[in-house]
C-alpha cells in the first residue's frame, strides 16, 4: 500500500524496540526511562488504533520485511483476528505500564532498567504474533517472546524464582522446538507457510500425517497452558506481579491460545478440522483442562497462583470453542480473549496491590481488608463476578455464545462442561470476595497501617474494569465487529 497505512504494522512493533534501546541508554535516570516507556506504550497503541477503521472495513493492511523463502517472507499482515490481541496488548501494556512504575518503586525492586527493557520487547513480539503473516514469521516472534520473558519471571533471582525460571524455559523451549517442526512439516507438504482464511492444507497430506501435524502444532503452542504441559505457568507466579499480569493478560498465554485459533481457521480449516476428527480431540483437551484446573484453583490459598489455575482453564475456554467447529463457538472463542485478558488483568492488579498495601500473598490472610481498600476490593469483586459469567460483566458474553455453539453442535456434555465450570468459578471465586469484604481478621488492629494503593496502581485497576464493564454494554465496538469479519473470512463467506 502507498500511503502510510501500509507500514503502520512494522512501526507498531518498532516502536517498543526503539523503546527498549532507550531505556538501557538512559536507565540510570529512572524519570526518563519510565517516561520513555509510557510515550512508547500510547504511541504503540495509536499506532493501533490508527489501523483499525481500514481494518473494520474489511482489508487487510500487508508489509514484506525480508525474503526468506518463496511463501514464508518475514512478513506482517494486520487482520481482523489480529487485530483483537493487538488492540487488546497494546491496550493492557499502557495501563500495565502504569501499574508497573508504581508498583516496582513502592516496594523498591532492583534491576528495573532490565525490568522494563524486557517487557518493551515482549510487547513487540506479541504484537509481531498478532500480525503475523506467515507461519514462519510468528515462530520467530514467539521464541523471542520466550526468550525475553524469562529475565521477567526470575527477576528475583532467589532460588525458587531460578527454579520457575528452568521450569519455564524447559517448557517453552520445548514447545518451540515442536513448533518449528510443525511449520518445517507444513512447507514440506505445501510448499507456503502464508495463513489462508479457511486454510491451505486440505488435499496436502494423508489424514494420519495431518493430524500428527496438528499435534505437533499443539504442543508447540504451549504457551497455551492447556493440561498436562500447564505446570511453568503457576510455578512463574513468583515472578513480579506486573510480570504475571503480563504473562496472563497482555502476552504470553494469550500468545499460545491466539496460536491455536490461527492454525484452526487459517492454516487446517473448519471442514478439514472435522474430516480429520481434530474437534473431538480439542473439546477433550479443553474439557478436562477446564475442569481440572478449576479444582486445583480451589486448593490454592496463595491468591497469584489461584489466578494462575484460573487462567489455564479460562484459556482453555477457547480451545472449547474452536472443538465446536461452527459460528457461534469461534465466536465465543476469539470474543473470550479480550474478554479474559481485561478481567484477569484487574485481578492481579489488585493481588499486585495488596501485596503493595499490606505485604500479603495468601487469601487466608486477607481477612476484612476490604475494609482498608474499598475501591480496591471492590475493582477485583467486580472482575471475580466477570469470570464467573455472571452480568453486568463481559465475560457472560463469550460463555453464551459458547453454550450455543455446544447446543447447535448437538454436543451436551460441553454445556455440561461450562456449566460445571462456572459453579466451580463461583467456588473459588466468591470465598476471596467473602474473605475480603466481610470476613473478619484475627487481630482488628493487624490492617491499621494499610490503605490504598497510590494512584498510578489504583487507576490502572479502575480502568480494567470499567473497560470490561464497558465492554459488556458495548461489545461491538470494536471487539465483536473484529470477530466478526475473522469469521467471515475463515467460514468462506466473505473472504476480501
Amino acid at each position: 500500500m502507498a500511503d502510510i497505512n501500509g507500514v503502520l504494522p512494522a512501526v507498531t512493533i518498532a516502536v517498543p524496540l526503539f523503546a527498549s534501546v532507550l531505556i538501557l541508554i538512559v536507565g540510570r535516570h529512572e524519570n526518563i526511562r519510565e517516561a520513555v516507556t509510557i510515550i512508547a506504550a500510547t504511541t504503540m497503541l495509536g499506532s493501533v488504533l490508527a489501523m483499525l477503521p481500514e481494518i473494520l472495513s474489511g482489508s487487510r493492511i500487508t508489509i514484506s520485511l525480508l525474503p526468506m523463502v518463496p511463501g514464508g517472507d518475514f512478513a506482517l499482515r494486520a487482520d481482523a483476528f489480529g487485530m483483537v490481541f493487538a488492540l487488546t496488548a497494546t491496550a493492557l501494556w499502557l495501563l500495565n505500564s502504569f501499574y508497573a512504575i508504581g508498583y516496582m518503586r513502592l516496594l523498591k525492586e532492583h534491576a528495573q532498567t532490565r525490568f522494563f527493557f524486557c517487557l518493551a520487547v515482549a510487547i513487540a513480539a506479541a504484537v509481531g504474533i498478532a500480525f503475523s503473516q506467515n507461519l514462519l514469521t510468528l515462530f520467530i516472534f514467539y521464541e523471542i517472546l520466550t526468550i525475553i520473558t524469562y529475565p521477567l519471571v526470575v527477576h528475583t533471582e532467589t532460588p525458587a524464582a531460578m527454579k520457575a525460571g528452568r521450569k519455564y524455559l524447559a517448557y517453552l523451549l520445548i514447545g518451540g522446538v515442536f513448533l518449528l517442526a510443525a511449520v518445517v512439516l507444513t512447507y514440506i507438504l505445501t510448499g507456503t507457510t502464508e495463513f489462508v482464511p479457511g486454510g491451505f492444507l486440505a488435499g496436502s497430506g494423508s489424514a494420519l500425517t495431518l493430524q500428527i501435524l496438528f499435534l505437533l502444532f499443539m504442543v508447540g503452542f504451549v504457551k497455551a497452558a492447556w493440561m498436562p504441559l500447564h505446570g511453568w505457568l503457576p510455578a512463574a507466579m513468583v515472578a513480579p506481579t506486573p510480570v504475571s499480569a503480563f504473562l496472563h493478560a497482555v502476552a504470553v498465554v494469550t500468545a499460545g491460545v491466539f496460536g491455536i485459533v490461527r492454525i484452526a481457521g487459517w492454516v487446517y480449516g473448519m471442514d478439514l478440522m472435522a474430516s480429520l476428527g481434530l474437534g473431538t480431540l480439542l473439546a477433550v483437551i479443553a474439557s478436562v483442562t477446564i475442569i481440572t484446573a478449576s479444582l486445583f484453583a480451589l486448593t490454592e490459598d496463595n491468591l497469584k497462583r489461584r489466578l494462575a489455575y484460573s487462567t489455564v482453564s479460562q484459556l482453555s475456554y477457547i480451545l472449547l470453542g474452536v472443538s465446536m467447529l461452527s459460528i457461534a463457538g469461534m465466536t465465543g472463542a476469539m470474543a473470550h480473549i479480550p474478554i479474559h485478558a481485561f478481567l484477569k488483568i484487574t485481578l492481579f492488579f489488585v493481588a499486585g496491590a495488596v501485596i503493595v498495601s499490606a505485604g500479603k500473598e495468601c487469601i487466608s490472610d486477607m481477612k476484612g481488608i476490604g475494609r482498608k481498600i474499598p475501591v480496591t476490593a471492590l475493582m477485583f469483586s467486580a472482575a471475580a463476578i466477570g469470570i464467573c459469567g455472571l452480568p453486568p460483566l463481559p465475560g457472560i458474553i463469550s460463555k453464551v455464545y459458547l453454550a450455543l455453539g455446544a447446543v447447535e453442535g448437538g454436543m451436551p456434555i460441553l454445556l455440561l462442561v461450562i456449566v460445571t465450570s462456572a459453579v466451580l468459578n463461583v467456588a473459588y471465586f466468591f470465598p476471596i470476595i467473602y474473605t475480603m469484604l466481610l470476613d473478619r481478621p484475627d487481630d482488628e488492629h493487624s490492617l491499621d497501617s494499610v490503605s490504598e494503593p497510590p494512584l498510578v496502581m489504583l487507576v490502572p485497576i479502575i480502568l480494567t474494569a470499567a473497560i470490561s464493564v464497558f465492554i459488556f454494554f458495548f461489545p461491538s465496538t470494536p471487539f465483536m465487529d473484529l470477530v466478526e469479519i475473522a469469521l467471515a473470512e475463515i467460514m468462506q463467506q466473505v473472504i476480501p
